[in-house]
């Protein structure tokens, strides 16, 4: 028996970032099923799973928007044969064009439906679009509380200039992909080693003082690390500043040594 005809109940959304309003619907059900759109995620793919103990469930919306209304009920219906109980947002719309609404899915279904009401936070709706607009102003710390937890990039380590371990203070290089990126600067960060995290201070953006390639970069602060592979989380905590050029790299390395100190009191 496979676990889809075992699950009664399902809540459905992008759930891009899996934040306080998306853990509202979560929590009354039993699993969870993702429309997944593309790229440009708070959250991309899998990754969602690192936020839920429920199981997740992926449909493509390029394989069902053309599905109606009618079609796309039909096909949770065979998909998870025991259901009884659907929860979605207040806001919730499905089929084509979005033809099908919540207070819709209550007259095509015939178990029960379950619609959440809108979560706000200090006057301010949580969606997951709210949240990306916080993170490109720069606002980590406002993002970080829609989310209920610090904000997560993930990427494989590479190779950077070389210039850091030399000249300036030793990096982790990422390669980042599918994410929506907060705004250019330095933060104050944790980055996740082993299953270990450690306080960190990060630089996102073109390096303008240097060879002007992009770049996500994480110093972990007073730790020897050794040599890293593989893949490496950074959470984002808190902005210190904003990216800009310095014209010697003794007048960066003098600044960098001010982010670490500012970031140390914000992370331990």
């Amino acid at each position: 028996m496979t676990l889809t005809n075992t699950i009664r109940t399902i809540a459905i959304g992008s759930f891009d970032g899996l934040h306080i309003a998306h853990q509202k619907l979560i929590e009354q059900a039993e699993g969870v099923v993702v429309i997944e759109r593309g790229s440009g995620y708070l959250t991309p793919g899998y990754k969602r799973s690192w936020y839920s103990d429920k199981p997740l469930f992926y449909y493509l919306f390029d394989t069902i928007k053309d599905l109606s209304a009618e079609q796309f009920v039909a096909r949770l219906k065979h998909d998870f044969p025991q259901l009884e109980r659907v929860v979605v947002g207040y806001d919730f719309g499905f089929g084509q064009g979005r033809q099908g609404d919540a207070m819709h899915l209550d007259t095509l279904f015939d178990g029960e439906v379950v619609i959440v009401d809108e979560v706000k936070l200090e006057g301010i709706s949580v969606h997951s679009r709210v949240i990306r607009e916080f993170l490109q102003a720069g606002d980590i710390t406002m993002a970080n509380r829609l989310l209920g937890r610090a904000y997560i990039i993930d990427g494989a380590v590479i190779a950077g200039q070389g210039l850091g371990g030399r000249e300036l203070v030793p990096t982790l290089n990422l390669a980042v992909h599918g994410y929506h990126l907060p705004a250019y600067g330095v933060y104050a960060t944790r980055t996740e080693i082993d299953r270990v995290w450690l306080p960190s201070v990060s630089f996102l953006g073109h390096r303008v003082s240097t060879d002007g390639s992009f770049a996500l970069e994480s110093h972990v602060i007073d730790r020897d690390i050794g040599v890293v592979g593989g893949r490496v989380k950074v959470a984002f905590i808190e902005r210190i500043r904003a990216n800009r050029r310095f014209d010697e790299l003794g007048a960066l390395r003098e600044q960098i040594m001010l982010d670490i100190a500012q970031a140390k009191s914000m992370t331990i």
